[in-house]
């Protein structure tokens, strides 16, 4: 198959799902693209790029108006133009969600748990306390227990604080006594955090996109426009799975596990398009200054390194 028939298989799937999900996707371009290279855009250049994924002009208002109110956007009007670009909240939760997505995979693990013990929280407190922390990966252990075993633990104690907690929270580093203890945890594991479905998910984004990736593989002459839509559907598709995944250890996975491949496909395949999808972005976007700035250093950071052009 071609790149473009391929790119077109991602593109009629994505757009006949029964809930079309823009205000995900636009959040997946800011993250991967625009956060990256100055993090404001015109509202025009946003509207033609989500056409190409079957989001209408009324829909990207509609779910950018959205996102600012939840104050993950905020909007400066300039004469008879729109800009829009992250609040403070909305680049604290790209930086934590950028380490997650574009780092590599752990593979060691020193055999200590972190417990976060949240009894001294009242009902309603605790009850989103337990949400927040679930999207930093811990698991649920028992109704004020949660545990993890190799945690961002600057990105725990922030939350702690963003949430106003951090004096009621008990964090604990513990320890297995014995081995057949290891094996005991490593079974409440799989039970915790729903590693099975985890795992196909992993496998069922492994059989769509690898064979984008045998196609992009066999072109020489690059078309920009279609290498971003594959990178925003590759970093949409991956950041899904990969927000719910707690990152465990090796150790702690079942045998063969997908997200293994899964890691290794996706930083493949956005080192083999990055830079022609940047240069599609240098093409159509525009800010209250002009062209999109390049690209910041830290941006060559994903995926263990990316070469500058």
């Amino acid at each position: 198959m071609s790149v473009r028939s391929t790119a077109r298989t991602l593109i009629e799937e994505f757009r006949s799902r029964p809930t079309l999900r823009a205000g995900s996707l636009i959040m997946t371009v800011f993250g991967d693209a625009i956060a990256a290279r100055g993090g404001s855009v015109w509202i025009g250049s946003l509207i033609k790029v989500m056409a190409d994924f079957g989001v209408s002009e009324r829909l990207v208002r509609t779910s950018v108006f959205r996102l600012s109110r939840e104050g993950w956007l905020v909007g400066r009007q300039m004469g008879r133009r729109s800009y829009y670009g992250l609040t403070a909240q909305g680049i604290r939760m790209f930086d934590q969600a950028t380490q997650r997505i574009y780092g590599e995979p752990q593979r060691h693990w020193s055999g200590s748990w972190c417990i976060v013990l949240l009894a001294a929280l009242p009902a309603d407190a605790r009850e989103i306390a337990r949400k927040e922390l679930g999207w930093l990966g811990f698991g649920i252990i028992g109704g004020s227990v949660l545990a993890h075993p190799s945690p961002d633990l600057a990105n725990l104690h922030e939350v702690c604080r963003q949430l106003e907690i951090a004096n009621d929270v008990i964090v604990l580093n513990s320890t297995c006594t014995d081995e057949a203890q290891n094996r005991k945890i490593r079974s409440l594991a799989q039970k915790s955090w729903d590693l099975d479905t985890i795992d196909q998910r992993y496998a069922d984004f492994v059989q769509r996109f690898r064979p984008v990736y045998a196609a992009v593989r066999k072109v020489r002459t690059k078309d920009s426009q279609l290498a971003f839509q594959i990178r925003t559907l590759l970093i949409q598709e991956y950041r899904k799975i990969l927000l719910r995944d707690p990152l465990l250890p090796e150790g702690l996975l079942p045998a063969a596990w997908h997200g293994s491949a899964a890691y290794a496909l996706c930083r493949n395949l956005y080192l083999a398009i990055y830079a022609d999808a940047d240069d599609f972005l240098s093409e159509c976007m525009e800010t209250a200054e002009g062209p999109l700035p390049p690209p910041s250093p830290s941006f060559f950071d994903r995926f263990g390194g990316l070469p500058e052009k």
